[in-house]
């Protein structure tokens, strides 16, 4: 966008997310997307709309959610045709859900399966259930993490890939857990 000025990173690298209010900002699938698209460099509310296909009345509102849960932050304020065109910022590269609750957990997974269905190209979508011990589960977690974090971006003219990671332990019913019939 050659109208917008280079921004400097988010003040934060990682941001632990843990607040109630926090939970609650993630609980709604629009404001998944505009995080997912605050991701990599500041924008307005109405090229937030745009690239979203959302009323920008809609996108303030959430916009107004996220910045109240210290999500996003205003990264510069410019005098526009007689207005105030407000930039918005994540506060952190990454956040992190160290105990993720269910409805946050569900808005996520619904915002990226709307990023699925509207990807251009093909997605790859794997679900798999192995055997491992705490302490591989650990180490697994951890290689996962370090791919996704040492991965090295191309230049802003190349598309935006998503990327989620997620290792949890399945529960399993057992005769002895599983409640009368």
């Amino acid at each position: 966008m050659p109208d917008q000025p280079a921004y400097p990173p988010p003040p934060e690298d990682v941001l632990e997310i843990g607040a109630p209010e926090q939970f609650a900002a993630l609980a709604h699938p629009l404001r998944q997307r505009l995080l997912f698209a605050l991701g990599h460099r500041p924008a307005t509310t109405s090229q937030l709309a745009a690239q979203l296909d959302a009323k920008k009345g809609n996108v303030a509102h959430h916009l107004k959610v996220l910045r109240e849960a210290g999500l996003i932050h205003i990264a510069e304020t410019r005098q526009v045709r007689g207005g105030t065109e407000q930039y918005y910022q994540r506060t952190a590269r990454h956040m992190i859900v160290a105990h993720p609750q269910a409805a946050g957990t569900a808005a996520m997974l619904t915002a990226v399966a709307q990023e699925l269905d509207r990807s251009p190209t093909d997605t790859h979508l794997t679900l798999r259930h192995l055997r491992l011990s705490p302490a591989k589960a650990r180490e697994l977690g951890e290689t996962l993490t370090r791919l996704v974090d040492e991965a090295e971006e191309s230049p802003e003219d190349q598309p935006v890939h998503g990327v989620l990671v997620a290792l949890y332990q399945q529960t399993l019913r057992t005769p002895s857990t599983a409640s009368p019939a």
